[in-house]
């Protein structure tokens, strides 16, 4: 099999249970092997800052190969990794099923589960991606945790630095006092659509934080004729997946595909309405639990919000009513939804906005989840993003979204150092493309 095979790249069960998986000599040998690939390609050297470490450090060694540099060395390599799959989906020539059976973001993750194992994950930060328990705990004193976590607080953000490691120039989302999953839910009306109904599965973020985007989604729907319901049992476990804790994941997937299959049975579409919750839902989780009839069952039947959109204008058409947008749209494309494999959604849902004009960035915001508000990763975040926040910038556009609300609110801190007060005075506070669809369609759009 030739480099750069046409054949679709397939992706291997990820046998976390066994042994071998954790094993520190297995792990170690697969890491050179995979090294070794990528530096004599080095095609990915642009998408993150894991390989220009890695090359770097080859390139720094006694021999200029990776025979010369030690295994201990590897961490920051490893370190770098956001998990968001650019590179298994848009650079390697190698994947599978090519014989070199290169998968580098699940490498990564197996390392991860192994330091996992080995308690080496910091106190601090699993507390951080405990999403549900800290919006739960948020909630009633949001207005005290907002302000004790707003950026520019030389109070408190100095503190939270040092017993948390957030760095505290990071933006953070603020919480809400109602989550999302409380507040009233909107009815449809007249339907052009016959018989959809869709369950939201709300996720932390739109639940405990920007209820607005779920609202958004709901009041879209609700003016198409979809019934919706609002769904949320628990995180779908992707900041846990970050640290490798496969366990937990695994837990989380039984419990909410056990209470979403139930909505599937009563004839509902499953609608996340964060790409990364539906990465885990259509693909993640049958990588980890691949014999459970409701993960799978689950899977098969969840689109992306801005897919599912997508699907209801092509094959229903969208309700009357979206009216010309006043300025420009900066989207940016989150790896997240990339990873999905089902193009361009939220591109597509904005053009069907009359005379929109829409300046699409496919480039890394440099996010990567909770990686890139930690002390030890902002600055390289920041410079990662950089190319996609200048884009944005360049664009002049009146509103910069993303597909992922963290990667937008990441991009803008990138502007605000490129031109502050550019991004201060020009750029609207909306961090969905969702919210823009609802603003055309003159429902409520804001954050919220």
């Amino acid at each position: 099999m030739s480099e750069g095979s046409l054949e679709a790249p397939t992706r291997h069960q990820i046998p976390w249970q066994e042994l071998d998986f954790t094993d520190p000599e297995k792990i170690d040998a697969e890491l050179r092997r995979v090294f070794d690939i990528c530096h004599g390609c080095r095609r990915c050297f642009n998408l993150c800052d894991s390989f220009p470490r890695l090359f770097d450090l080859i390139d720094d060694s006694e021999s200029g190969e990776l025979d010369s540099v030690s295994s201990t060395d590897f961490k920051p390599v490893i370190d770098a990794c956001t998990l968001c799959d650019m590179c298994f989906m848009t650079k390697c020539p190698y994947v599978p099923p090519h014989e070199f059976d290169l998968d580098f973001p699940h490498l990564m993750l197996r390392v991860r589960a192994l330091e996992f194992k080995q308690g080496k994950v910091k106190f601090a930060h699993r507390q951080l991606t405990e999403t549900d328990r800290n919006g739960k705990l948020a909630a009633p004193v949001a207005g005290l945790a907002n302000w004790a976590s707003k950026r520019g607080n030389a109070l408190t953000r100095p503190l939270l630095e040092k017993m948390t490691g957030i760095h505290q120039d990071a933006e953070l989302p603020e919480y809400q006092s109602v989550s999302f999953s409380k507040r009233d839910q909107k009815k449809p009306e007249a339907a052009p659509v016959s018989g959809r109904k869709a369950a939201l599965y709300a996720t932390c973020f739109v639940n405990y934080n920007n209820p607005g985007i779920g609202e958004a989604s709901q009041a879209i729907l609700a003016k198409n004729g979809v019934e919706t319901e609002v769904v949320y049992p628990s995180c779908c476990g992707m900041p846990q997946l970050e640290q490798g804790d496969l366990a937990r994941v695994a837990e989380n997937a039984k419990k909410v595909s056990a209470e979403l299959v139930q909505w599937i049975d009563q004839g509902y579409d499953i609608v996340a309405l964060v790409p990364s919750c539906a990465l885990m839902l259509k693909f993640e989780w049958p990588l980890i639990l691949p014999d459970d009839a409701n993960v799978k069952r689950l899977s098969e039947a969840t689109f992306d919000v801005t897919e599912y959109i997508v699907d209801i204008a092509k094959k229903d058409g969208l309700a009357e009513g979206l009216n010309k947008l006043e300025g420009k749209v900066a989207l940016h494309l989150a790896c997240h939804a990339r990873a999905q494999n089902m193009g361009p959604k939220a591109a597509e849902m904005l053009r069907l906005i009359p005379d929109a004009e829409v300046e699409v960035i496919e480039r890394c915001s440099g996010h990567g989840g909770s990686w890139g508000v930690l002390k030890d990763n902002f600055d390289v975040a920041i410079k990662v993003g950089r190319p996609a926040a200048r884009k944005a910038l360049e664009s002049d556009a009146k509103y910069v979204v993303s597909e992922c609300p963290l990667a937008r609110d990441h991009m803008m801190q990138g502007i605000e150092k490129l031109d502050e007060q550019n991004a201060r005075d020009n750029i609207q506070a909306v961090q969905h493309p969702i919210q823009i669809l609802a603003q055309a369609y003159g429902l409520s759009g804001e954050k919220s």
